[in-house]
């Protein structure tokens, strides 16, 4: 049997700062209180959904604050500190002449990535759950005309050979290492013959670490919570739950 090469995983931390920052704290303080008096009310295993929504809220600040669907994060908390990493990121890697996948559980991600590349005049194709035409983009990638993908999560992290790629970037931790390996896969796989460097982009100290944390230690915990079954049982204690919304240091 073939043996594939070596796959080296880094992860690259970023600090929240500023207005970013403040949003984060803000959305954390506020929502933290609304799970608490939730929980409190019907317990903790029908509180699902409002666990899960406060946890997008922050990972969305986490990715870039214009997710978040409220004015002031559309203007005044506009800057990502992540997406700044990223793009300083990227130039090196690509003027190293790295053929890269960047994944994204966030299509709408994805897209103001796609601004940004735009203005830096950065070629690259991308699939997500729309593209109705998967085959092109992955000829063209496979065919060194591009030298950067951007994929969705749910959308490519299966069934593509993407052996023209030598670097994966998760921009947003998911709570299950098995779905973000399998998208790794797309280029570390049978005819690959370089290295496979994964870089994963966490916000230090925020809900991203979390989970980072949860993936090693508490995998059931993290199975129950993002769970898409409403009656799935919360395998959670309310030391776990604290832990998600613990504030910045």
């Amino acid at each position: 049997m073939e043996e594939l090469p070596d796959k080296v995983e880094m992860i690259r931390h970023v600090e929240l700062s500023g207005p970013q920052r403040d949003l984060y704290e803000t959305i954390r303080i506020s929502m933290q209180k609304k799970v608490r008096e939730h929980v409190k009310q019907l317990g903790l295993n029908r509180s699902h959904i409002i666990i899960l929504d406060a946890l997008l809220k922050l990972r969305q600040i986490c990715c870039d604050p214009r997710l978040l669907k409220i004015p002031a994060a559309q203007k005044k908390h506009a800057e990502s500190a992540k997406l700044e990493l990223l793009m300083t990121s990227l130039t090196e890697l690509l003027e190293e002449g790295r053929r890269i996948l960047l994944f994204s559980q966030f299509t709408e991600m994805l897209g103001l990535i796609e601004k940004e590349l735009d203005q830096k005049k950065i070629r690259y194709v991308k699939l997500t759950g729309q593209t109705k035409d998967r085959k092109t983009p992955v000829q063209q990638f496979q065919q060194g005309e591009v030298p950067l993908f951007l994929i969705s999560l749910k959308a490519g992290g299966t069934g593509l050979n993407l052996t023209a790629a030598d670097t994966v970037i998760h921009y947003d931790p998911w709570w299950n290492p098995a779905v973000e390996n399998q998208a790794t896969d797309r280029a570390h796989r049978i005819g690959q013959n370089k290295t496979v460097f994964v870089y994963k982009l966490v916000a230090k100290g925020t809900v991203e670490e979390k989970i980072l944390e949860m993936q090693r230690n508490k995998h059931a915990l993290m199975e129950g919570l993002f769970s898409e079954a409403e009656t799935s049982k919360l395998k959670m204690t309310d030391k776990d739950l604290q832990s998600l919304f613990d504030p910045l240091e």
